[in-house]
């Protein structure tokens, strides 16, 4: 973007979503125009006795700048003001009714309140101050030179264009209000999803941690006793062995050392052995108690650790949010091993399907969510390198069906 383009006026409630707001400002300025200009014409010609000439050079130079206002309203008003001051000055060498307004007639009155709300819209508070203080002067000085007694009439300009200056500068502050509230609001959402995907990272690296710990934990066993589980060991075989046993303890002892932080007094149910497919259908079977039928298909095949997690971590958060949003709804919860196409490997379906819940259910428990529940099954389902596909159903319900690798090559 060019300083040029950066530096170019935009014009008021230019902002809005809506584009009859956006035309607003536009179709006002023209209807004042066309409406004043041949009015005030009319008036300071006619009633005020003004030179006809004189009459339509104020006439254009009060009504014209209205457009100019929409996109520029401070340049609009010096010109208007200026005009307003020439017209009162004018109107002093010319005899005119005393019922009628000086120094600023109705129709000046009229198109500098316009003006004055849209100076409100644009304007910072320091300049509305100095516009209504420089028309306060102007008037109270034209006002020493009252061609008859005005009175309270003649500072009407400076009242009803205070009160105009006044209420646009409360709608703007309220749309600013608005919009920072929007944007605070917007931001906080990211932070909140940015705050869950590190503690769902976090939760992972705990449970991962579990999991690669038992395993190292195993191969130290397994290489320290070697020797007394099996015979005549060569001193070589027994050194490899003791050579084993030390890399595991190291290793373990790091990976605890770097890990170490994420245990902490919060998480100390964490310590528990990690569920894995056996007990999804515990799981199932507690919901299905709780809040309505849940149809499940287990899966007896063997699968690493970590996918068995991942697994039971995704029909976990999904069923939680079948409980939140689609309370009693029938539900399927199907696993199943599958070579989903070309390629090598097999792989572990996970499936939950729930259809819209009932209408005796009196509606979901919540009636809006975050997402973040999907930012933890899209984290797990990368960490294993697998696929995840979840949306709305056209039924009212919605699926969540996760695919991941079992052999170690697609693991890694």
């Amino acid at each position: 973007m060019t300083p040029a383009q950066r530096e170019r006026p935009r014009a008021l409630l230019a902002g809005s979503s809506r584009a009859w707001v956006r035309l607003l400002p536009w179709g006002l300025a023209f209807v004042l125009c066309v409406a004043l200009l041949p009015t005030t014409i009319v008036v300071l010609g006619g009633d005020y006795g003004l030179n006809p000439g004189v009459a339509a050079a104020l006439a254009v130079a009060q009504s014209a700048p209205l457009l100019l206002a929409v996109v520029r309203p401070l340049q609009a008003w010096y010109v208007i003001f200026a005009a307003d001051v020439a017209g009162a000055l004018a109107l002093l060498v010319v005899d005119f009714p005393q019922r009628l307004l000086w120094p600023f007639p109705p129709m000046a009155i009229v198109g500098y309140v316009g003006l004055c709300l849209a100076l409100g819209l644009r304007e910072r508070p320091r300049t509305l101050l100095l516009v209504w203080s420089t028309t306060a002067v102007a008037n109270v000085t034209l006002a020493f030179f009252a061609p008859h007694d005005e009175g309270a009439r003649g500072l009407l300009l400076t009242l009803l264009g205070g009160v105009a200056l006044l209420l646009g500068a409360v709608v703007r502050e309220r749309s600013e209000a608005q919009r920072r509230l929007a944007e605070q609001e917007t931001i906080s959402e990211a932070e909140r999803g940015r705050r869950t995907l590190l503690e769902e990272r976090a939760r992972i690296a705990r449970e991962l941690h579990d999991v690669v710990a038992h395993h190292m934990s195993v191969i130290t066993v397994q290489a320290n006793t070697a020797e007394y589980r099996i015979d005549r060991l060569s001193p070589v075989v027994r050194d490899e062995f003791t050579s084993i046993a030390a890399t595991a303890r190291e290793s373990l002892g790091e990976m605890r050392r770097l890990l170490g932080v994420l245990r902490n007094e919060e998480a100390r149910g964490d310590l528990e052995p990690q569920p894995g497919l056996a007990r999804i259908g515990q799981l199932v079977e507690a919901t299905a108690r709780v809040r309505g039928p849940v149809e499940f298909t287990p899966c007896e095949a063997e699968v690493p650790e970590a996918v068995g997690l991942s697994a039971y971590r995704i029909v976990q958060e999904a069923l939680s949010n079948v409980v939140r949003h689609a309370p009693g709804a029938r539900t399927r919860v199907a696993l199943s091993v599958s070579e989903p196409g070309p390629g090598p490997g097999e792989w572990l379906t996970v499936l939950v399907v729930n259809g819209p819940p009932p209408e005796r259910s009196g509606g979901p428990l919540e009636s809006g969510g975050t997402g973040h529940g999907l930012v933890g099954m899209r984290e797990r389902v990368r960490l294993v390198g697998g696929a995840l596909d979840v949306g709305p159903l056209e039924d009212g319900g919605f699926r969540v069906a996760a695919r991941l690798p079992l052999s170690d090559k697609e693991l890694m």
